[in-house]
């Protein structure tokens, strides 16, 4: 699947993801966010996403996301209009830019790390995917999908310097 087949095939489906995340309560802006954020991964992860799944493997990713937001946003409450809550987002200056520090040297760690082991990281921890669902978008063992995440975690906290 190349990319430009990629983004015929994305953009209805990202229409239909971002009204979900709207009627799920995000704002419009997020919705997008969220939705280009999802595009990204795509194109990262195209190699190990099973064509017939990539459409739940689309929500997924963009349902997390959008948890996301919402764990960070304290003050969300999900009886608000949506709209309501834009003014959480607003946060410190000082917030804003610890939070990019550890970000970019998040990042950092996870370009130094293996191929499959920075893949593990971020389908284990950010898209909170289980040892089975990774096995299967994988194509190997649950046992394998363990046994390389452990080694993955100590490689990563090996070079965030034993803080992760």
């Amino acid at each position: 699947m190349g990319p430009g087949h990629l983004e015929q095939l994305l953009q209805p489906k990202m229409a239909e993801i971002r009204r979900y995340l709207i009627r799920l309560g995000a704002g419009a802006a997020d919705a997008e966010d969220i939705v280009q954020d999802t595009v990204y991964k795509a194109l990262l992860y195209l190699e190990a996403i099973d064509e017939r799944k990539f459409s739940a493997w689309l929500y997924k990713v963009a349902i997390n996301r959008y948890y996301d937001l919402c764990r960070r946003q304290r003050r969300f409450h999900y009886d608000e209009e949506p709209g309501d809550y834009e003014a959480s987002e607003v946060e410190l200056p000082e917030e804003s830019l610890l939070r990019r520090e550890q970000q970019e040297q998040i990042e950092r760690v996870l370009g130094m790390l293996n191929p499959l082991h920075r893949q593990l990281i971020l389908m284990k921890y950010e898209m909170e995917l289980s040892y089975r669902e990774i096995a299967s978008l994988l194509g190997i063992s649950e046992g394998k999908v363990k046994a390389s995440l452990y080694r993955a975690r100590q490689q990563f906290q090996h070079y965030y310097g034993g803080e992760a």
